[in-house]
Protein backbone atom coordinates (compact mmCIF):
# COMPACT_ATOMS: atom_id res chain seq x y z
CA UNK A 1 0.00 0.00 0.00
CA UNK A 2 1.11 3.33 -0.94
CA UNK A 3 1.84 6.04 1.93
CA UNK A 4 -0.83 9.13 0.24
CA UNK A 5 1.26 11.69 1.42
CA UNK A 6 5.11 10.91 0.80
CA UNK A 7 4.87 7.77 -1.71
CA UNK A 8 6.29 5.06 0.32
CA UNK A 9 5.25 2.00 0.90
CA UNK A 10 3.51 1.75 4.33
CA UNK A 11 3.53 -0.93 6.46
CA UNK A 12 1.16 -3.48 5.69
CA UNK A 13 -0.44 -4.41 9.18
CA UNK A 14 -0.26 -7.29 11.29
CA UNK A 15 1.73 -7.77 14.68
CA UNK A 16 4.56 -5.99 14.08
CA UNK A 17 4.72 -3.15 11.86
CA UNK A 18 0.72 -1.65 12.10
CA UNK A 19 -1.81 -1.29 9.60
CA UNK A 20 -1.17 0.68 6.65
CA UNK A 21 -3.58 3.45 6.82
CA UNK A 22 -4.85 6.69 5.70
CA UNK A 23 -3.88 10.47 7.07
CA UNK A 24 -5.57 10.48 10.33
CA UNK A 25 -7.68 13.44 10.98
CA UNK A 26 -9.22 15.09 13.52
CA UNK A 27 -12.96 13.46 13.27
CA UNK A 28 -15.24 16.53 11.43
CA UNK A 29 -17.80 16.37 14.73
CA UNK A 30 -14.95 16.65 17.50
CA UNK A 31 -15.17 19.05 20.14
CA UNK A 32 -18.16 20.79 18.07
CA UNK A 33 -21.79 20.39 19.50
CA UNK A 34 -23.11 18.91 16.05
CA UNK A 35 -26.55 16.26 16.90
CA UNK A 36 -26.16 13.01 15.52
CA UNK A 37 -29.58 12.28 16.03
CA UNK A 38 -31.95 14.45 17.52
CA UNK A 39 -30.04 17.40 19.05
CA UNK A 40 -31.38 21.27 18.61
CA UNK A 41 -29.38 23.20 17.13
CA UNK A 42 -27.83 26.29 18.30
CA UNK A 43 -29.96 29.52 17.51
CA UNK A 44 -28.48 31.39 14.90
CA UNK A 45 -27.82 34.84 15.31
CA UNK A 46 -29.00 37.75 12.89
CA UNK A 47 -27.17 40.94 14.12
CA UNK A 48 -30.25 42.48 15.51
CA UNK A 49 -28.19 43.18 18.70
CA UNK A 50 -26.16 45.51 17.04
CA UNK A 51 -26.33 49.19 17.73
CA UNK A 52 -27.92 50.90 14.58
CA UNK A 53 -25.74 53.41 12.52
CA UNK A 54 -22.26 51.70 13.11
CA UNK A 55 -22.05 49.56 9.83
CA UNK A 56 -18.42 49.21 9.87
CA UNK A 57 -19.05 47.57 13.44
CA UNK A 58 -21.71 45.40 12.54
CA UNK A 59 -20.46 44.11 9.58
CA UNK A 60 -17.25 42.85 11.85
CA UNK A 61 -19.84 41.23 14.05
CA UNK A 62 -21.69 39.79 11.87
CA UNK A 63 -18.70 38.36 10.06
CA UNK A 64 -17.39 36.82 13.70
CA UNK A 65 -20.88 35.25 14.43
CA UNK A 66 -20.64 33.73 10.82
CA UNK A 67 -18.08 31.84 11.69
CA UNK A 68 -19.62 29.26 13.70
CA UNK A 69 -22.95 27.71 13.57
CA UNK A 70 -24.26 24.57 14.38
CA UNK A 71 -27.30 22.94 12.66
CA UNK A 72 -29.03 19.76 12.02
CA UNK A 73 -29.60 17.73 8.50
CA UNK A 74 -33.62 18.16 7.99
CA UNK A 75 -34.37 20.76 10.53
CA UNK A 76 -35.97 24.12 9.73
CA UNK A 77 -34.23 27.30 11.74
CA UNK A 78 -37.91 26.95 14.09
CA UNK A 79 -37.44 22.62 14.78
CA UNK A 80 -39.15 22.04 12.29
CA UNK A 81 -38.61 18.68 10.46
CA UNK A 82 -37.86 18.24 6.92
CA UNK A 83 -40.45 15.39 5.68
CA UNK A 84 -37.85 14.65 2.55
CA UNK A 85 -35.12 13.96 5.34
CA UNK A 86 -34.73 10.43 6.48
CA UNK A 87 -36.45 9.80 9.85
CA UNK A 88 -33.98 9.07 13.45
CA UNK A 89 -33.63 5.20 13.89
CA UNK A 90 -34.45 5.29 17.63
CA UNK A 91 -30.83 3.87 18.01
CA UNK A 92 -27.63 5.23 19.92
CA UNK A 93 -25.73 6.78 17.87
CA UNK A 94 -27.64 5.51 14.69
CA UNK A 95 -30.32 8.24 14.10
CA UNK A 96 -30.26 10.52 11.56
CA UNK A 97 -26.60 12.46 11.35
CA UNK A 98 -25.96 15.66 12.16
CA UNK A 99 -23.60 18.21 10.72
CA UNK A 100 -21.16 20.30 12.55
CA UNK A 101 -21.29 23.58 10.01
CA UNK A 102 -18.04 25.71 10.07
CA UNK A 103 -17.87 29.11 8.36
CA UNK A 104 -21.19 29.08 6.79
CA UNK A 105 -24.32 28.80 8.07
CA UNK A 106 -26.92 26.34 8.03
CA UNK A 107 -29.28 25.79 4.87
CA UNK A 108 -33.08 25.97 4.09
CA UNK A 109 -35.18 23.52 4.81
CA UNK A 110 -35.11 20.88 1.86
CA UNK A 111 -30.94 21.90 1.16
CA UNK A 112 -28.91 20.62 3.46
CA UNK A 113 -25.33 22.01 2.94
CA UNK A 114 -23.59 25.45 1.05
CA UNK A 115 -23.69 27.28 -1.96
CA UNK A 116 -27.74 27.69 -1.96
CA UNK A 117 -27.21 31.24 -0.13
CA UNK A 118 -29.61 30.02 2.50
CA UNK A 119 -29.24 31.00 5.93
CA UNK A 120 -30.47 30.02 9.74
CA UNK A 121 -32.13 32.54 11.75
CA UNK A 122 -32.14 34.80 8.33
CA UNK A 123 -28.39 35.42 8.97
CA UNK A 124 -26.05 34.82 5.39
CA UNK A 125 -22.20 34.81 5.38
CA UNK A 126 -19.90 37.01 4.32
CA UNK A 127 -19.79 37.07 0.51
CA UNK A 128 -16.04 35.96 0.38
CA UNK A 129 -17.10 33.13 3.06
CA UNK A 130 -19.96 31.80 0.53
CA UNK A 131 -17.70 31.59 -2.37
CA UNK A 132 -14.95 30.27 -0.43
CA UNK A 133 -16.92 27.30 0.26
CA UNK A 134 -18.46 26.99 -2.61
CA UNK A 135 -15.73 26.04 -4.30
CA UNK A 136 -14.60 23.68 -2.18
CA UNK A 137 -14.41 19.85 -3.11
CA UNK A 138 -17.07 17.85 -1.99
CA UNK A 139 -16.25 14.04 -0.49
CA UNK A 140 -18.66 11.23 0.25
CA UNK A 141 -18.78 7.91 2.04
CA UNK A 142 -21.12 5.25 2.31
CA UNK A 143 -21.05 2.42 4.81
CA UNK A 144 -23.58 -0.79 4.10
CA UNK A 145 -23.41 -2.63 7.25
CA UNK A 146 -25.32 -5.56 8.36
CA UNK A 147 -27.16 -3.61 10.23
CA UNK A 148 -27.79 -0.07 8.94
CA UNK A 149 -27.14 2.05 6.07
CA UNK A 150 -25.17 5.32 6.60
CA UNK A 151 -23.87 8.10 4.22
CA UNK A 152 -21.74 11.24 4.97
CA UNK A 153 -21.07 14.08 2.17
CA UNK A 154 -18.45 16.71 3.44
CA UNK A 155 -15.68 19.30 2.28
CA UNK A 156 -12.68 19.59 3.38
CA UNK A 157 -11.74 22.62 6.15
CA UNK A 158 -8.49 23.05 8.14
CA UNK A 159 -5.93 20.98 7.72
CA UNK A 160 -7.27 17.09 9.39
CA UNK A 161 -10.55 18.39 9.52
CA UNK A 162 -13.79 18.38 7.26
CA UNK A 163 -17.11 19.77 7.56
CA UNK A 164 -20.29 17.77 7.11
CA UNK A 165 -23.32 19.26 4.39
CA UNK A 166 -25.35 16.29 4.35
CA UNK A 167 -25.67 12.91 5.90
CA UNK A 168 -27.83 9.83 5.91
CA UNK A 169 -28.65 7.16 8.31
CA UNK A 170 -31.10 4.13 8.20
CA UNK A 171 -31.49 0.55 10.32
CA UNK A 172 -32.32 -2.45 7.26
CA UNK A 173 -31.18 -5.32 8.74
CA UNK A 174 -29.53 -6.56 5.95
CA UNK A 175 -28.05 -9.41 7.77
CA UNK A 176 -31.35 -10.27 9.17
CA UNK A 177 -31.58 -13.81 9.40
CA UNK A 178 -27.80 -14.53 7.59
CA UNK A 179 -26.20 -16.45 10.34
CA UNK A 180 -29.03 -19.44 9.82
CA UNK A 181 -29.42 -19.33 6.43
CA UNK A 182 -25.74 -18.21 4.85
CA UNK A 183 -27.79 -15.71 2.25
CA UNK A 184 -29.45 -12.39 2.51
CA UNK A 185 -33.37 -12.09 2.59
CA UNK A 186 -35.30 -10.90 0.08
CA UNK A 187 -37.14 -8.54 2.46
CA UNK A 188 -34.02 -7.72 3.87
CA UNK A 189 -32.38 -6.65 0.38
CA UNK A 190 -35.39 -4.69 -0.77
CA UNK A 191 -35.11 -2.52 2.54
CA UNK A 192 -31.43 -2.18 1.78
CA UNK A 193 -32.14 -1.33 -1.96
CA UNK A 194 -34.59 1.58 -1.39
CA UNK A 195 -32.23 3.19 1.42
CA UNK A 196 -29.35 3.15 -0.89
CA UNK A 197 -31.64 5.08 -3.81
CA UNK A 198 -32.23 7.68 -1.39
CA UNK A 199 -28.13 7.88 -0.69
CA UNK A 200 -28.26 7.92 -4.67
CA UNK A 201 -30.24 10.61 -5.12
CA UNK A 202 -28.05 12.46 -2.61
CA UNK A 203 -24.85 12.12 -4.21
CA UNK A 204 -26.64 12.92 -7.60
CA UNK A 205 -27.66 16.16 -6.20
CA UNK A 206 -23.96 17.20 -5.52
CA UNK A 207 -20.52 17.66 -7.70
CA UNK A 208 -18.82 14.80 -5.65
CA UNK A 209 -14.94 14.85 -6.57
CA UNK A 210 -14.40 11.30 -4.75
CA UNK A 211 -16.75 9.20 -2.98
CA UNK A 212 -16.77 5.55 -1.49
CA UNK A 213 -18.82 3.36 -1.14
CA UNK A 214 -18.70 0.19 0.27
CA UNK A 215 -20.26 -3.08 2.24
CA UNK A 216 -18.84 -5.32 5.21
CA UNK A 217 -19.57 -8.15 6.39
CA UNK A 218 -22.98 -9.00 5.35
CA UNK A 219 -22.01 -8.80 1.86
CA UNK A 220 -18.68 -10.36 2.95
CA UNK A 221 -20.43 -13.54 4.17
CA UNK A 222 -23.59 -13.79 2.18
CA UNK A 223 -23.45 -16.65 -0.43
CA UNK A 224 -25.02 -14.16 -2.65
CA UNK A 225 -23.47 -11.03 -1.26
CA UNK A 226 -22.26 -10.35 -4.91
CA UNK A 227 -25.33 -10.80 -6.61
CA UNK A 228 -26.60 -8.67 -4.82
CA UNK A 229 -24.07 -5.55 -5.14
CA UNK A 230 -25.01 -6.24 -8.77
CA UNK A 231 -28.58 -5.77 -7.98
CA UNK A 232 -27.59 -2.61 -6.28
CA UNK A 233 -26.05 -1.31 -9.38
CA UNK A 234 -28.75 -2.09 -11.23
CA UNK A 235 -31.60 -0.34 -9.50
CA UNK A 236 -29.67 2.05 -7.99
CA UNK A 237 -27.08 3.44 -9.47
CA UNK A 238 -24.59 3.03 -7.45
CA UNK A 239 -21.12 0.27 -7.33
CA UNK A 240 -20.24 -0.97 -3.83
CA UNK A 241 -17.03 -2.12 -2.84
CA UNK A 242 -16.71 -4.89 -0.53
CA UNK A 243 -14.02 -4.42 1.83
CA UNK A 244 -11.52 -7.17 3.99
CA UNK A 245 -11.73 -7.25 7.66
CA UNK A 246 -8.44 -5.28 7.77
CA UNK A 247 -9.29 -2.08 5.53
CA UNK A 248 -12.68 -2.11 7.87
CA UNK A 249 -10.46 -2.14 11.28
CA UNK A 250 -7.46 0.39 9.68
CA UNK A 251 -10.91 2.80 9.05
CA UNK A 252 -12.35 2.22 12.03
CA UNK A 253 -8.82 3.29 13.74
CA UNK A 254 -9.01 6.37 10.93
CA UNK A 255 -12.53 7.84 11.97
CA UNK A 256 -11.84 7.60 16.11
CA UNK A 257 -8.15 8.73 16.22
CA UNK A 258 -8.62 12.54 17.34
CA UNK A 259 -10.20 10.79 20.76
CA UNK A 260 -6.89 9.40 21.87
CA UNK A 261 -5.36 12.34 23.26
CA UNK A 262 -1.72 13.26 23.70
CA UNK A 263 -0.15 11.20 26.90
CA UNK A 264 -2.16 8.32 26.02
CA UNK A 265 0.19 5.11 25.72
CA UNK A 266 -1.59 2.31 24.56
CA UNK A 267 -5.81 1.67 23.59
CA UNK A 268 -8.16 -1.29 22.09
CA UNK A 269 -10.20 0.65 19.72
CA UNK A 270 -13.49 -2.01 19.25
CA UNK A 271 -16.19 -1.36 16.62
CA UNK A 272 -19.06 -3.66 17.37
CA UNK A 273 -20.77 -4.00 14.43
CA UNK A 274 -23.88 -6.17 12.99
CA UNK A 275 -21.95 -9.29 11.50
CA UNK A 276 -18.79 -8.92 12.52
CA UNK A 277 -16.77 -6.91 15.34
CA UNK A 278 -13.24 -5.42 14.92
CA UNK A 279 -10.51 -5.18 17.29
CA UNK A 280 -7.32 -2.59 17.01
CA UNK A 281 -4.49 -2.55 19.65
CA UNK A 282 -2.57 0.76 19.61
CA UNK A 283 0.34 1.80 20.63
CA UNK A 284 1.35 5.38 20.99
CA UNK A 285 3.69 5.00 23.91
CA UNK A 286 7.55 6.27 21.95
CA UNK A 287 5.58 8.21 19.30
CA UNK A 288 2.93 10.24 17.44
CA UNK A 289 2.68 10.37 14.21
CA UNK A 290 -0.99 11.84 12.36
CA UNK A 291 -1.12 8.54 11.26
CA UNK A 292 -2.94 6.95 13.85
CA UNK A 293 -3.55 3.71 12.04
CA UNK A 294 0.57 2.81 11.79
CA UNK A 295 0.43 2.30 15.26
CA UNK A 296 -1.42 -0.46 15.16
CA UNK A 297 0.87 -3.23 16.48
CA UNK A 298 -2.33 -6.38 16.49
CA UNK A 299 -5.58 -6.36 15.15
CA UNK A 300 -8.55 -8.79 14.71
CA UNK A 301 -12.39 -9.34 13.32
CA UNK A 302 -14.27 -11.43 15.29
CA UNK A 303 -17.03 -13.23 12.93
CA UNK A 304 -19.61 -12.31 15.30
CA UNK A 305 -22.07 -8.82 16.07
CA UNK A 306 -25.03 -8.01 17.50
CA UNK A 307 -27.35 -9.09 14.91
CA UNK A 308 -25.50 -12.78 14.67
CA UNK A 309 -25.16 -13.16 18.26
CA UNK A 310 -28.76 -12.45 19.18
CA UNK A 311 -29.79 -14.37 16.54
CA UNK A 312 -28.42 -17.31 17.95
CA UNK A 313 -28.70 -16.83 21.60
CA UNK A 314 -32.47 -14.68 21.45
CA UNK A 315 -32.08 -11.02 21.65
CA UNK A 316 -35.56 -10.40 23.47
CA UNK A 317 -35.42 -12.57 26.51
CA UNK A 318 -32.03 -12.58 27.89
CA UNK A 319 -31.47 -13.81 31.48
CA UNK A 320 -28.11 -13.68 33.31
CA UNK A 321 -27.60 -16.89 32.27
CA UNK A 322 -28.01 -16.37 28.25
CA UNK A 323 -25.97 -13.52 29.02
CA UNK A 324 -22.82 -15.25 30.33
CA UNK A 325 -22.84 -18.12 27.55
CA UNK A 326 -22.77 -15.02 25.19
CA UNK A 327 -20.10 -13.12 26.49
CA UNK A 328 -18.22 -16.95 27.02
CA UNK A 329 -18.69 -17.70 22.92
CA UNK A 330 -16.72 -14.32 22.82
CA UNK A 331 -14.63 -14.56 24.95
CA UNK A 332 -13.81 -18.11 23.61
CA UNK A 333 -13.06 -16.23 20.06
CA UNK A 334 -10.99 -13.61 21.69
CA UNK A 335 -8.53 -16.69 23.36
CA UNK A 336 -7.35 -17.43 19.81
CA UNK A 337 -6.78 -14.05 18.59
CA UNK A 338 -2.74 -14.30 18.64
CA UNK A 339 -1.88 -10.54 19.41
CA UNK A 340 -4.48 -9.87 22.21
CA UNK A 341 -1.24 -9.49 24.46
CA UNK A 342 1.18 -7.26 22.18
CA UNK A 343 -0.28 -4.36 25.04
CA UNK A 344 0.50 -5.85 28.00
CA UNK A 345 3.20 -3.88 29.54
CA UNK A 346 0.80 -0.80 29.01
CA UNK A 347 -2.80 -2.54 30.15
CA UNK A 348 -1.50 -2.04 33.62
CA UNK A 349 -0.87 1.39 32.89
CA UNK A 350 -2.83 4.39 33.50
CA UNK A 351 -2.43 5.56 30.26
CA UNK A 352 -3.98 2.71 28.79
CA UNK A 353 -8.05 2.76 28.08
CA UNK A 354 -10.60 1.31 25.69
CA UNK A 355 -11.71 3.32 22.89
CA UNK A 356 -15.58 1.93 21.90
CA UNK A 357 -17.35 2.84 18.56
CA UNK A 358 -20.73 0.93 17.94
CA UNK A 359 -24.30 1.49 18.49
CA UNK A 360 -23.68 -0.57 21.48
CA UNK A 361 -21.80 1.68 23.44
CA UNK A 362 -23.42 4.86 22.40
CA UNK A 363 -26.41 3.83 23.83
CA UNK A 364 -25.19 3.37 27.11
CA UNK A 365 -23.73 6.20 27.03
CA UNK A 366 -27.09 7.50 26.28
CA UNK A 367 -28.46 5.52 29.27
CA UNK A 368 -26.02 6.30 31.36
CA UNK A 369 -26.33 10.27 30.78
CA UNK A 370 -30.54 9.39 31.17
CA UNK A 371 -31.12 11.26 27.89
CA UNK A 372 -34.57 12.09 27.12
CA UNK A 373 -33.57 11.70 23.36
CA UNK A 374 -30.58 10.84 22.31
CA UNK A 375 -28.09 13.69 21.94
CA UNK A 376 -24.58 13.02 19.93
CA UNK A 377 -23.05 16.31 21.32
CA UNK A 378 -22.94 14.58 24.73
CA UNK A 379 -21.88 10.79 23.70
CA UNK A 380 -19.19 11.58 21.37
CA UNK A 381 -16.35 11.34 23.38
CA UNK A 382 -17.50 10.71 26.74
CA UNK A 383 -15.72 9.22 29.43
CA UNK A 384 -16.95 6.18 31.57
CA UNK A 385 -15.42 4.14 34.03
CA UNK A 386 -15.99 0.43 35.45
CA UNK A 387 -18.34 1.15 38.14
CA UNK A 388 -20.72 3.39 35.15
CA UNK A 389 -20.45 0.51 32.79
CA UNK A 390 -21.24 -2.66 35.08
CA UNK A 391 -24.12 -0.34 36.43
CA UNK A 392 -25.48 -0.10 32.33
CA UNK A 393 -25.19 -3.47 31.83
CA UNK A 394 -26.44 -4.31 35.04
CA UNK A 395 -29.79 -2.02 34.36
CA UNK A 396 -30.16 -3.65 30.93
CA UNK A 397 -30.26 -7.19 31.98
CA UNK A 398 -32.76 -5.90 34.82
CA UNK A 399 -35.16 -4.74 32.21
CA UNK A 400 -37.51 -6.59 29.95
CA UNK A 401 -38.09 -6.06 26.43
CA UNK A 402 -40.54 -3.73 25.97
CA UNK A 403 -38.73 -1.35 28.73
CA UNK A 404 -35.54 -1.50 26.94
CA UNK A 405 -38.00 -0.59 23.97
CA UNK A 406 -39.81 2.38 25.35
CA UNK A 407 -36.29 3.74 26.18
CA UNK A 408 -35.44 6.36 23.87
CA UNK A 409 -31.81 6.03 23.32
CA UNK A 410 -32.47 2.14 22.27
CA UNK A 411 -36.21 2.06 20.66
CA UNK A 412 -37.50 -0.58 18.98
CA UNK A 413 -35.10 -0.96 16.59
CA UNK A 414 -32.40 -2.21 18.94
CA UNK A 415 -34.54 -3.54 21.37
CA UNK A 416 -33.63 -6.97 20.66
CA UNK A 417 -30.11 -6.55 19.83
CA UNK A 418 -28.53 -4.00 22.84
CA UNK A 419 -27.81 -7.15 25.27
CA UNK A 420 -25.97 -9.10 22.24
CA UNK A 421 -24.08 -5.95 22.14
CA UNK A 422 -23.04 -5.70 25.89
CA UNK A 423 -22.31 -9.25 25.97
CA UNK A 424 -19.16 -8.22 23.24
CA UNK A 425 -18.42 -5.37 25.21
CA UNK A 426 -18.08 -7.65 28.07
CA UNK A 427 -15.76 -9.99 26.75
CA UNK A 428 -13.81 -7.28 25.69
CA UNK A 429 -13.17 -5.63 29.44
CA UNK A 430 -12.42 -9.09 30.56
CA UNK A 431 -9.44 -9.47 28.16
CA UNK A 432 -8.36 -5.97 28.33
CA UNK A 433 -9.62 -4.63 31.63
CA UNK A 434 -9.12 -1.28 31.80
CA UNK A 435 -10.69 1.57 34.62
CA UNK A 436 -12.06 3.76 31.36
CA UNK A 437 -14.10 3.28 28.67
CA UNK A 438 -14.44 6.13 25.96
CA UNK A 439 -17.31 6.35 24.04
CA UNK A 440 -17.35 7.19 20.01
CA UNK A 441 -20.08 8.47 18.12
CA UNK A 442 -18.19 8.19 15.10
CA UNK A 443 -16.34 5.22 12.83
CA UNK A 444 -15.87 3.88 8.80
CA UNK A 445 -17.32 6.97 7.59
CA UNK A 446 -15.31 9.42 8.77
CA UNK A 447 -12.18 7.17 8.27
CA UNK A 448 -13.10 6.65 4.75
CA UNK A 449 -13.50 10.78 3.88
CA UNK A 450 -10.24 11.50 5.82
CA UNK A 451 -8.02 8.91 3.53
CA UNK A 452 -10.15 10.70 0.47
CA UNK A 453 -9.49 13.94 1.30
CA UNK A 454 -5.48 13.03 1.97
CA UNK A 455 -5.36 11.14 -0.75
CA UNK A 456 -6.39 13.68 -2.93
CA UNK A 457 -4.46 16.13 -1.30
CA UNK A 458 -7.53 18.82 -0.07
CA UNK A 459 -5.99 20.12 3.05
CA UNK A 460 -2.30 20.98 0.89
CA UNK A 461 -4.37 22.32 -1.68
CA UNK A 462 -6.94 24.27 0.13
CA UNK A 463 -4.26 25.43 2.55
CA UNK A 464 -2.78 26.97 -0.49
CA UNK A 465 -5.44 28.97 -1.54
CA UNK A 466 -5.95 30.40 1.61
CA UNK A 467 -9.53 28.67 1.44
CA UNK A 468 -9.92 28.38 4.84
CA UNK A 469 -9.93 31.95 5.55
CA UNK A 470 -8.64 33.45 8.69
Amino acid sequence: MKDPDSGADAPQGGASGGVGGPVEAAAPHSGHPSSRSQGNPAPARDGRDAAPGKGQSRKRRKRRRGRKVFARDGVTPGGGANPGAAQPASAGGQAVEGKAVTDAPAAPQGEPGIGKGGAAGGQHPASGQRSRAADLPVYAALDLGTNNCRLLVAIPQRPGQFRVIDAFSRIVRLGEGLSASGRLGQPAMDRAVEALKVCADKLQSRQVRKARLIATEACRAAENGAEFIARVETEAGLKLEIIDRKTEARLAVSGCGSLVERGTDGVVLFDIGGGSSEIALIDVSRHRTPRLANHIVSWTSLPVGVVSLAERFGGRHVTPTIFEAMVDEVSGMLDRFEGRTRLSHLAAGERFHLLGTSGTVTTLAGVHLGLERYDRRRVDGLWMDNGHVDAMIEKLLGWGFEERMANPCIGPDRADLVLAGCAILEAIRRHWPSERLRVADRGLREGMLSELMADDGAWRRNRRRGAFGR
